[in-house]
């Protein structure tokens, strides 16, 4: 079965997602297991949303923006979407 169409830019995005969700984690200094830990996440699947490779849910992003002391539309922006 074919690749529906537009899927590898959402991959894409994904990928971008959890590359600003990473910098803002470095930025602050603290760790992945840490991270983790705040926002109420398994610490593999926060490893998972970081590499792009889980589709980070609304309520997760929310979590997550409030553990790294952000706006979700921060995270978001900084992955240009």
């Amino acid at each position: 079965m074919g690749r529906v169409s537009g899927q590898t830019d959402m991959e894409g995005s994904l990928a971008e997602v959890g590359l600003s969700i990473r910098a803002r984690r470095l930025q602050l200094d603290i760790s992945q297991e840490m991270l983790a830990h705040l926002a109420n996440i398994d610490r593999s699947h926060m490893g998972r949303i970081e590499r792009g490779e889980r589709n980070v849910t609304l309520l997760n992003l929310l979590k997550i923006s409030r553990a790294l002391s952000c706006r979700p539309s921060e995270l978001l922006q900084a992955a240009g979407l």
